[in-house]
């Protein structure tokens, strides 16, 4: 018995040590008739890809914006590496935004500054200490990560919009951030270059022990990159699983998805 209630420890112990995102009881409203975050209950393990489905205005964007408080949630408990973000003042809350990563679904570049510029910006307001060869052999490294070195001294105007999305990508990775969220990474992009993208998320996964969470309409997306797939409904989180599990699920809208 003594040893099945030490493992039994050891496990918690474990799972706990593992879990770098914990969401519990989430809501969120917007408005007395817009509750669109309903109790929502989710945890991201150590070095995984997490993806979120749901239908149009299902809450998955406001999700993720929740976990770095760029919504406010109205009730509920998000813990990221372990610390209450919710609870936390401006300074201790930036001190975990810098260890998080955001790709906004149009890139968010500056249209007046070169890719390098773009990329400088983040390393000049967070990472002071670099001298300017430091700063540069930082952007050609995230550049290379891309593979878009050769862009370095493009306008955004001069970019594809798979172009787009691997620089905002870069600027991401700049300051090495432990999570990425991806708020809809393949929209807009053709069907090669979605493939493209899906398949440096899990490059840099694998490089960089990244935990991730996607939000998706991109079902191709979906089964290439995720380790695990959440389908969010009405505000909660309904089912959850593997690509394959959720595809044989003997709920019909859930299956909806992947026909």
């Amino acid at each position: 018995m003594i040893p099945e209630e030490i493992n039994t420890v050891e496990q918690l112990t474990d799972k706990k040590e593992n879990t770098v995102i914990s969401i519990g009881n989430l809501h969120k409203s917007f408005g007395k008739n817009n509750d669109v975050l309903k109790g929502v209950e989710l945890t991201v393990k150590k070095g995984e890809n997490l993806v979120v489905l749901g239908k149009s205005g299902s809450g998955k964007s406001v999700l993720i914006k929740c976990l770095v408080r760029l919504v406010e949630a109205d009730q509920g408990e998000i813990k990221v590496f372990d610390t209450d973000i919710t609870t936390l003042d401006n300074n201790a809350l930036n001190a975990v935004r810098l260890r998080i990563g955001f790709l906004f679904q149009n890139a968010a570049l500056y249209d007046s500054m070169t890719v390098r510029q773009n990329l400088e910006f983040p390393l000049k307001r967070h990472s002071k200490e670099l001298n300017p060869t430091e700063v540069e052999e930082a952007i050609i490294e995230a550049l290379d990560s891309v593979g878009l070195a050769d862009a370095i001294d493009k306008m955004p105007s001069e970019l594809s919009g798979g172009m787009r999305k691997r620089i905002g990508l870069a600027r991401t990775l700049i300051l090495k951030p432990e999570i990425i969220l991806y708020d809809e990474p393949t929209t807009g992009l053709d069907t090669i270059t979605s493939r493209e993208i899906s398949e440096l998320i899990l490059a840099i996964q694998k490089k960089n022990k990244t935990t991730s969470i996607i939000i998706t309409h991109d079902m191709a997306c979906a089964k290439l990159t995720g380790d695990r797939l959440v389908i969010l409904k009405e505000g909660l989180i309904v089912a959850e699983g593997t690509y394959e599990e959720l595809e044989k699920s003997g709920d019909e809208w859930v299956r909806s998805f992947f026909n």
